[in-house]
């Protein structure tokens, strides 16, 4: 029980650090690939984020959705994307290959998809390499670099703000 206390600490104290040496820069650049972390806990509508990168014109191998749970098993769910804290070591270093993959690719935007305040998810926002960061309310605003507040039940709605914004910012291509 002490170890997992000491192992929290570390890991709290390298997302501090991923937080506070991130650099937010807008550019013109359309969003061309898509990265999406979902708590597979909360929701586990996969499909929903396909037919969103499809409106932002993202083709569907640029697009790559992975799931979190808190469940330590290894059964959790037939998806072969979902990670669990066995994944994480101590100062929240990834163990698993594929997850280490997606966090160092260069989406040109990233949706978190999750409320649940856990510190892992937290971790995967901060240490991907994602040049627009893209979540719902989070306790810690550091984390995104656009938050729309809404429900994870009222996925349209958060749909039509992500599409009515990003065409603001002029990030959606018009092919």
């Amino acid at each position: 029980m002490i170890l997992k206390g000491f192992k929290q600490n570390s890991t709290k104290k390298h997302l501090s650090k991923l937080l506070n040496s991130r650099q937010f820069f807008l550019n013109e650049d359309k969003i061309a690939s898509l990265g999406v972390i979902i708590n597979i806990d909360e929701t586990d509508d996969f499909e929903s984020f396909r037919k969103l990168a499809e409106v932002m014109h993202v083709k569907q191998n640029k697009l790559k959705i992975i799931a979190f749970t808190s469940n330590k098993k290894e059964d959790i769910s037939a998806w072969d994307v979902c990670y669990n804290p066995k994944d994480f070591s101590w100062n929240g270093k990834i163990k698993n290959k594929e997850l280490q993959e997606f966090l160092d690719t260069p989406f040109d935007a990233l949706i978190s998809y999750y409320e649940q305040d856990v510190l892992a998810l937290k971790v995967l926002t901060a240490a991907s390499k994602s040049k627009f960061k893209i979540g719902v309310l989070q306790s810690d605003n550091r984390l995104n670099d656009f938050i729309i507040k809404t429900n994870l039940k009222q996925f349209d709605l958060f749909k039509n703000e992500l599409i009515k914004y990003l065409n603001t910012f002029n990030k959606i291509s018009n092919e």
